[in-house]
């Protein structure tokens, strides 16, 4: 099957030829017609397999024609849960979109608001957005909603499920109820599904794939290490395996910074990229990495969502994540497009239940692995000692004796 046979027309054509892809994914053969035809869609898909272009194609081509976008609205919101996606979602739109005449942009928290607000000035036919960075545009009157047409939120499940319910429903209250609405996501739990009900109106549910499944293309195994030593045998598994690139999970802010520092100290480029980061060093650090500047980025699960890193070898989790889906968002970082890609966790004693519950979620056992030649290099390990400086002895006390 080919993309024109999707009802694609040929400015959209030609820019997919551009970009070289020369057939549709499964989830994009199913998507696409039924955007097209105006249809609520609810798509679950593995990730890496297209999922992006399955909403922005259509979209496009359905925004193409009809009233020019007026001062301070949109006709088109895409929500994300995180910047990079945002981001990543922009670029596909800007290159897909390139032979039309409809404007785009991006928007997000953590950077000055106010180059934002005059962007939004003269309208903006398809705006991709964080929540919380919307909410705060249209407090101030930058946005307006009223020519809204196709609303989409992009990695659903998270964006509901995480937190960001509440800024949903916030903005869902703002919108026209007239308006096509669309749920991608590479994971629905039936939570999910049944808010998703009160959103779309009789949607097209499409799963081209087993729920909750990872690519097929990843290959997956497990470490057994002691919990202060898996900064080590990271360390030891580059060396002696010759990793050019990892992208390594931890749970914690703090932890990716110390195995950052922990990195650095053994002679391994490395770089962290979570929420306490600007959004300038985050961008530099995610360049620094696809430019093979730095040989690791070590991330939260802030970027196992949105990262998009071509032939992307390998992920490794230092840490399980607490949250089963989110293993399947982080190993879908590699092995995308069809590629073969590596996802390897570094699996602690106090991590048994994490891992029993991603097993049950996958559908899968995962191999277990004993790295028998490995000898611990660090001096001090992931989890850093407190040093416990000596208590002082305290002085006697000044007794007064008592008299006879």
């Amino acid at each position: 099957m080919s993309f024109s046979s999707l009802g694609l027309f040929a400015p959209l054509l030609h820019a997919i030829q551009d970009e070289g892809y020369l057939a549709p994914f499964p989830i994009q053969t199913e998507a696409i017609p039924a955007v097209l035809s105006g249809r609520d869609v609810m798509a679950a898909a593995q990730t890496g397999t297209g999922k992006t272009a399955s909403y922005t194609l259509p979209m496009l081509q359905r925004l193409a024609t009809g009233p020019g976008v007026r001062g301070n609205h949109i006709r088109a919101l895409v929500l994300t849960p995180t910047r990079e996606l945002a981001v990543q979602v922009f670029v596909d739109i800007a290159t897909y979109g390139r032979h039309l005449s409809l404007t785009s942009g991006v928007v997000y928290g953590g950077v000055k608001i106010n180059p934002q607000m005059l962007k939004l000035r003269r309208g903006i036919d398809v705006l991709v957005a964080t929540p919380g960075r919307l909410l705060d545009l249209y407090s101030k009157n930058a946005v307006k909603f009223s020519q809204l047409e196709i609303l989409v939120l992009d990695e659903a499940d998270r964006m509901l499920d995480m937190g960001f319910a509440g800024d949903v429903q916030k903005i869902m209250a703002l919108l026209p109820r007239q308006r096509q609405t669309l749920l991608f996501s590479a994971t629905f739990s039936e939570a999910i599904r049944d808010l998703s009900e009160t959103l779309l109106k009789n949607p097209l549910q499409i799963e081209v794939d087993p729920p909750n499944s990872p690519a097929q293309g990843v290959k997956q195994w497990v470490y057994e290490v002691d919990k202060g030593q898996k900064g080590a045998l990271l360390s030891h598994l580059i060396r002696t395996h010759g990793w050019e690139q990892v992208l390594v999970f931890t749970r914690t802010k703090k932890g990716a910074n110390q195995l950052v520092r922990l990195l650095d100290d053994d002679g391994i480029q490395a770089a962290a990229i979570h929420g306490d980061k600007s959004q300038g060093q985050r961008n530099r650090a995610l360049l620094d990495f696809k430019e093979a500047r730095v040989q690791i980025l070590v991330a939260t699960d802030l970027a196992a969502r949105g990262l998009d890193i071509g032939g992307l070898p390998r992920v490794v989790n230092v840490d399980l994540p607490k949250v089963s889906e989110n293993y399947i968002h982080r190993i879908g970082r590699t092995g995308r497009a069809g590629l073969e890609g590596e996802g390897i966790s570094l699996v602690s004693a106090d991590e048994v239940d994490l891992l029993s519950a991603i097993e049950g979620l996958i559908r899968q056992t995962l191999v277990r692995h004993v790295e028998p030649a490995f000898v611990p290099t660090f001096k001090v390990p992931l989890t850093r000692q407190i040093k416990v400086r000596p208590k002082k002895p305290k002085k006697p006390k000044n007794r007064t004796k008592a008299k006879m």
